[in-house]
């Protein structure tokens, strides 16, 4: 079933947390957006969902957890992360197999803008988390996640988006990224391995992604 954008009413910077009905329903990463667990709830029923299933954060940046408590709270789902959490039930691992909705993905390990960032890849679909976006406000059209943090790795980034291109599958025809919008092959110009290779690009270029930085 096609993700559900839950944060998409969002009046406040949050990232973007996608709801995915099927076998196992699944959201991806939990946001800041105060009340996301009823826009959780009237996607479900929209979905027909029974319930939700798991929650897969991509990394554990507030943005992407702070209202992970009352989801948890609400729906009593499973928590996979990479990193340790108090509400994780399960640990990722590079290269485990995880099924959101009805599509399985692989978890690529892709730190640099994070040191717990995860990536999910599918043949279809990739939730690609901050690693890379479509459009952000450095660049519209590929763009890779800010490094200019405390903890953060240009170096490392731009390792993660070469091993993120080499698991990638040609078949793959949509980005779900934590920030800005979704990108579609189908609506666009390019494939979404040449969005990436484009952001891979501007990073390996090594300037600052934003004049300020």
């Amino acid at each position: 079933m096609e993700p559900i954008a839950v944060t998409a009413d969002a009046e406040e910077f949050t990232c973007n947390a996608y709801l995915v009905a099927g076998d196992a329903t699944t959201l991806v990463d939990a946001g800041t957006m105060p009340g996301v667990d009823d826009a959780i709830a009237g996607a479900l029923d929209d979905a027909g969902a029974d319930g939700l299933d798991r929650v897969v954060l991509t990394h554990q940046h507030y943005d992407h957890v702070e209202e992970l408590d009352a989801v948890v709270d609400r729906f009593d789902p499973r928590v996979l992360a990479y990193a340790d959490h108090p509400h994780r039930d399960v640990a990722l691992e590079d290269g485990d197999d995880v099924l959101v909705g009805d599509e399985a993905c692989e978890v690529v390990y892709t730190p640099g803008h994070a040191d717990d960032h995860v990536s999910l890849v599918g043949n279809e679909r990739l939730y690609s988390g901050d690693v890379v976006v479509h459009d952000d406000g450095a660049f519209s059209d590929g763009s890779f996640g800010r490094t200019d943090m405390a903890g953060q790795s240009r170096e490392r980034l731009i390792e993660s988006l070469r091993d993120l291109l080499d698991r990638l599958p040609d078949a793959v025809e949509a980005m779900f990224p934590g920030h800005g919008g979704v990108y579609r092959a189908a609506d666009g110009p390019d494939t979404v391995r040449e969005v990436i290779e484009r952001a891979t690009e501007r990073a390996e270029r090594r300037e600052p992604k934003y004049p300020d930085e």
